[in-house]
């Protein structure tokens, strides 16, 4: 009943004047840039995340919401009229999605795809209310021990899920906790790791880390690999829907719904998982013609991932309001947004500033039904900005990536570290390593080695207070898991014998 009481005060502040027009903004910008080709969610609030430092805080967040789910909701137009996805969650809703565009049935796709993400967005902030509170009530309890593990937990799952290989995502992870150390060291306050750089003293903004490895290295990527033939976009009319495809759809919406929420919440969960998951329920479940569509265009190929990949959205504020854990890149940025303002998502947040917090939540629905009105109408729109050509697309990604980290000091200091991070996030996607771990490594890890050291500290140096705590226990076990796991899955399939041909059985 609280919580109600709260979101209520939230909607009265996130309903006025001025904090509807930033929501309109934030909603239009991300998915303007996000339906932009290669262009995922977390580029898109890497990119307009330096816009936002100029408003108050509370409409910030709000605007910062728009912007989170604009680029969600920009994925799906990408991949379903040019094949493009902008993430690795969407490829599911291209697999499918782009078969029915080129079918003639692009309308319909973008429709069931605007309109599930509302439901899927709609159902997993209700749960998000129903979640948060809990959660906080929970982690009030922690100690700087069960932080820690729980940064080891975030580290460990983040880089074995999000990589092809456990290595790759160490080591990534590495690079991100080396430059999360460059800086006056909090305790003994000697310089690490700043070249006799006075600017560097006071660390390298995760702005600029986030922009430079995200928005800087995709586009250098892009480019190095650019063809020059224009993209094909499959031309689309009005989003509609049939009343056939409304009884195909509204399932696999509440489905992906289902399996989106949980997976989101958890530490490297990620939304990859239940859209896979879902689109193997949906072709497991289809009957009749919709089974026989299925690879060659089939609505719930579209319906149940697309709400899968929106539901694990929301699902990613659980652990990032309550704990301050980002479970995704995507998160790891919006944490990186709280930060610039002084700010600590945990149990205190929703203490010290419940205006911020529900305000922000509130305005998740409103950005919600604003995406979908703006969606349905204006696809054809969207569709015609794909036709920019993408030498001036990334050209332009460039300037204003460098133009929004020049905003925040105005020092070139700023821009040479920018295009140096925007190099190694070239390097990292041209050597396979996944960028994730590295920004949440540079965000969690000093978070990680205060707890240590204040841990430490009241255990008078005894290395085990850090498993005094059955919660810490706990998320250590975890954390063992999600490294030894991958091992494990390579042992068992080379134990397995190699299946003997047809013609071997038959000369036996």
């Amino acid at each position: 009943m609280e919580s109600l009481q709260l979101l209520l005060d939230g909607f009265a502040a996130a309903l006025t004047p001025v904090n509807l027009m930033y929501a309109l903004v934030g909603v239009t910008l991300g998915t303007l840039v996000g339906v932009l080709p290669g262009i995922g969610p977390a580029m898109t609030v890497a990119l307009l995340l330096p816009i936002t430092f100029t408003v108050p805080p509370a409409s910030a967040f709000i605007m910062f919401a728009g912007i989170y789910y604009g680029g969600m909701y920009g994925g799906s137009t990408t991949s379903i009229l040019l094949n493009t996805p902008g993430e690795s969650a969407s490829m599911i809703t291209a697999l499918e999605g782009n078969k029915m565009a080129r079918r003639g049935r692009a309308a319909q796709a973008l429709a069931t795809a605007a309109i599930g993400s509302f439901v899927a967005g709609s159902i997993a902030t209700a749960l998000l209310v129903v979640a948060a509170p809990a959660v906080v009530s929970f982690a009030i309890a922690f100690g700087p021990e069960d932080y820690f593990a729980l940064a080891v937990m975030a580290f460990t799952a983040v880089s074995s899920v999000l990589s092809r290989s456990v290595v790759r995502g160490l080591a990534s992870l590495g690079l991100g906790l080396v430059i999360g150390l460059v800086g006056i060291d909090q305790q003994t306050g000697q310089a690490r790791l700043t070249l006799g750089i006075p600017q560097l003293l006071d660390g390298i903004d995760v702005v600029i880390v986030a922009v430079g490895l995200f928005a800087l290295g995709e586009a250098l990527y892009v480019a190095s690999r650019l063809r020059h033939a224009p993209p094909e976009v499959v031309p689309v009319g009005r989003a509609w829907m049939g009343r056939a495809d409304w009884r195909r759809s509204w399932a696999p919406w509440l489905r992906g719904t289902a399996l989106g929420f949980p997976f989101g919440a958890l530490p490297g969960g990620g939304a990859e998982i239940p859209t896979f998951l879902s689109y193997a329920a949906e072709r497991r479940l289809a009957r009749g013609t919709a089974r026989e569509e299925f690879g060659k265009g089939a609505i719930e190929g579209v319906a149940g991932p697309e709400a899968a990949n929106n539901a694990s959205a929301a699902g990613t504020l659980v652990p990032l309001l309550t704990l301050g854990l980002p479970t995704s890149a995507t998160a790891a940025i919006m944490l990186a947004a709280f930060q610039q303002y002084g700010l600590q998502p945990g149990p205190q947040l929703f203490d010290h500033n419940p205006a911020l917090v529900w305000g922000m939540i509130a305005s998740l629905f409103i950005g919600n039904t604003m995406l979908l009105v703006l969606n349905l109408p204006l696809a054809p729109l969207w569709a015609r900005v794909l036709r920019v050509p993408r030498p001036y697309l990334y050209a332009g990604i460039v300037l204003f990536a460098a133009l929004g980290v020049y905003a925040l000091n105005g020092t070139v200091v700023d821009l040479f570290v920018l295009y140096v991070l925007g190099l190694l996030g070239y390097a990292m996607r041209r050597f396979g390593l996944p960028v994730a771990p590295a920004v949440i490594g540079m965000i969690l890890g000093p978070m990680a080695e205060i707890q240590l050291r204040r841990a430490l500290a009241i255990g008078a140096g005894d290395v085990t207070v850090l498993v005094k705590s059955p919660v810490a226990v706990v998320l250590l076990v975890l954390s063992l898991l999600a490294l030894l796991m991958p091992l494990f899955r390579k042992l068992s399939a080379r134990r397995k014998p190699p299946a003997r041909s047809t013609s071997e059985q038959e000369s036996r």
